[in-house]
Formats: C-alpha cells, sequence, structure tokens
C-alpha cells in the first residue's frame, strides 16, 4: 500500500521523465495509461505539462500502475534553486553536505550569469532517453552523426567539447586533486537563467576523462533527468555507448570471443581502449552489454579481473598532460582552460571582477578552492 501525505498542488508538479520512461518501459501510451488511470487522454497532458494536478485518488493509482514511488513520481517545484547532479567515483555516495555545498556555490554563480556571452537558444535534446540497448545506440549514432563521426571513429576531446558549447553548457576546468570518495565533475544547472554550469577535475586519470565529459554531457542533453538516480544511470550508459558503440563493439567481441584464453581476449580490448583513449572497463562493460542484448555468451572474463589489470596501469592525470610542471601559474591555467575547454568561464569572471569590484573571496567559493590560490587567480584577472 503507498501512502501519500497531504500536498498542495500549488508546489508539487508530476516527474515527467520518470512517467515517461515507465510508459516506455511497460510498452504504454499515455491513451494506455489514461484508461488504466480511470481518466481522460486530454487529463494526462495536463497533468505532464503542469496545468493541473491529480487528486489523491487519482495520484495513488497513478502510482500503482507505473510503479513508481510517491519520491519518484512526484517532486517540488523548486523556483529558481540550482539542480545539482554529481558524477563521482564507483561504490561512492552523495550525502547531503555535499549537496547542500553545490547549491550553495550555483546560487553565487547567479550574478555571475549575465556577464557571460549570449547563448545558443535552440538546443538538442534527448527528449525519451532510455537504457534499453537499441534506443541507447540509435541516440548515440544521432548524436556522433551530428559531431559529424561515424560509428567506429575515435570521439576526441574536441567533439565533446564542441558539443557542450553548442549546448549552452559553461565549462569550468578546477584543479581539486584527487578526491577519493568525493566529487570528480559537478553539474550545476541554473534552470531560471537557462544555464549548465560543468565543473570538471584536471587531477583525474586522461582514461576515465573522457568518459566523465561524456557522462555531463548526457544530463545536459537530458535536463528534465537532472539530478536523479534515472538521469545518473541514463549518463552512464550513455557516455560508454557514445565512446564505445555498436560499430566497434561487433568485432571486438567477435575477435576477443574467439580467443581461448582470458588473457589474449583481455589483449584485444585493452589494445581498443588505447585505440580509442578510453579505460578497459568501458570497453569490457560495452562488449558485455552488447552480447546480452544480442543473446550472444558473454566474456568469461571476471569483472574484477578488468578492474586489478586496470589499476595496474593507469595513465596519466589530465593536469600532468596539460601543465608541466604543477601547479601551474594563474596565466598558465586561465590560458589552458579558455584554450584547451572553449570556455568563456575566466573572460566573464573577468568582467565581473572589472565592472562589479568582485573580490578573491568570491572566486574562492565558487570554484571551491583556497584562498591563497584564489587572490593569485584574482589578480591576473583584474590586470
Amino acid at each position: 500500500m503507498i501512502a501519500l501525505p497531504i500536498i498542495d498542488p500549488m508546489e508539487k508538479i508530476l516527474n515527467c521523465a520518470a512517467i515517461e520512461s515507465a510508459l516506455a518501459q511497460r510498452g504504454m501510451t499515455r491513451k494506455d495509461l489514461a484508461q488504466a488511470v480511470g481518466t481522460s487522454s486530454q487529463a494526462i497532458t495536463n497533468w505532464l505539462k503542469g496545468q493541473d494536478f491529480p487528486r489523491p485518488p487519482k495520484l495513488l493509482k497513478l502510482a500503482t500502475t507505473l510503479k513508481l514511488t510517491f519520491e519518484q513520481l512526484v517532486q517540488e517545484i523548486r523556483a529558481g534553486k540550482p539542480v545539482i547532479a554529481y558524477r563521482k567515483k564507483a561504490g561512492t555516495k552523495t550525502t547531503p553536505a555535499h549537496i547542500a555545498k553545490a547549491e550553495e556555490i550555483g546560487q553565487l554563480l547567479k550574478p555571475l550569469v549575465p556577464y557571460l556571452p549570449e547563448l545558443q537558444a535552440l538546443r538538442t535534446l534527448i527528449t525519451t532517453p532510455s537504457c534499453d540497448y537499441q534506443k541507447l545506440q540509435t541516440v548515440v549514432s544521432q548524436t556522433r552523426d551530428r559531431l559529424g563521426i561515424g560509428g567506429q571513429a575515435v570521439l576526441s576531446y574536441e567533439n565533446l567539447i564542441g558539443e557542450f558549447k553548442n549546448c549552452g553548457a559553461i565549462l569550468v576546468p578546477v584543479l581539486w586533486g584527487s578526491k577519493g570518495n568525493h566529487e570528480n565533475a559537478l553539474h550545476i544547472r541554473l534552470p531560471l537563467e537557462d544555464v549548465t554550469f560543468i565543473f570538471l577535475n584536471l587531477d583525474t586519470r586522461l582514461e576515465d576523462f573522457k568518459f566523465w565529459m561524456a557522462h555531463e554531457l548526457a544530463h545536459v542533453l537530458t535536463p528534465e533527468l537532472s539530478g536523479t538516480n534515472d538521469g545518473e544511470d541514463f549518463a552512464d550508459a550513455f557516455a560508454g555507448a557514445l565512446l564505445y558503440p555498436k560499430a566497434c563493439v561487433e568485432q571486438t567481441y567477435r575477435l576477443s570471443s574467439q580467443q581461448t584464453t582470458s588473457e589474449a581476449a583481455i589483449r584485444i580490448l585493452e589494445e581498443q581502449a588505447a585505440r580509442h583513449m578510453i579505460s578497459l572497463n568501458t570497453v569490457f562493460q560495452q562488449v558485455q552489454s552488447y552480447a546480452k542484448a544480442n543473446q550472444l555468451p558473454t566474456l568469461a572474463i571476471p569483472e574484477a579481473t578488468i578492474h586489478i589489470r586496470r589499476s595496474v596501469c593507469r595513465g596519466d592525470l589530465v593536469s600532468e598532460a596539460l601543465f608541466d610542471p604543477l601547479p601551474p601559474p594563474p596565466r598558465r591555467y586561465i590560458a589552458a582552460c579558455e584554450n584547451t575547454f572553449q570556455t568563456s568561464f575566466f573572460h566573464a569572471l573577468k568582467r565581473m571582477i572589472i565592472e562589479s569590484g568582485t573580490g578573491a573571496p568570491y572566486i574562492q567559493q565558487i570554484l571551491d578552492m583556497p584562498l591563497k590560490d584564489a587572490v593569485g587567480l584574482y589578480e591576473e584577472l583584474r590586470d
């Protein structure tokens, strides 16, 4: 029995993304849902548009029909409140303190928005995100076509960076050190301002960094899922498929499955990981997903073996590849951010400092960095 709390309809809206996802999983249409709930198709449309809200009996029927909890089915109207999504290392958990701190950074970023260049109004979105293998491959193929690369081509950092720019997302490269059990990338969307800031930790391994960028791109392309568990699941699935799609996987599966030893099969996976500049785990997971989706035998390689093998040979950090020596002086750091990542963040920050008299403590807060480093950036930007 699902217990529904008493709510003010004006303070809640239905989670459209969760409902559409549940419908797709069950092969139902909105008309089917209307019949199951005992209402009209127009009522369903009005609910999903936020023009009306179902009464408790209908809300209960929606929840039981779609097998969604109240928290999954209904979301608060949080006008203007930053939407937060983390890209974390496996096995870690985002705490309320992490979210609260990120929301505070989001609020502080709002005064910076007027200093940003005018962002593109019409953006590409993934309207029906799904982790289903075939549907995901269709979305990935469309994304690669839009980027001008084929299914077997190596996806470059330049491709991803350009797509962020086209989607109106502002990249903010940061030097946060090894986070261990904290965030390695941070997504802050300001819904009223229609701006998304993506913080990318450069103190990250090269083979992981591209995956995290692709993960964050998925959030940008599915704003309604940002900050949800479904959004995290889709972003992970999208990133792996985008970096190593079916056109690559088919041949890799054929070659690796023909090997008589696990060692020989792993070497094939490693060669592909090196060629595409992605992690061994990404290649392995995509091969296994392909096999399952096509009802083929999966590779007889324990996942733990892949993680052990991967940990033995780790590449350089992105920061090590960009800067020698570390840490970089403020001027070189800003130049690398602007030239490599095509970000307008520091140019906007410079304008804000000059025109509004913003000080170093503001930089310290929005970049979550020591005050000494913030002072160095401030002095470079105000000149």
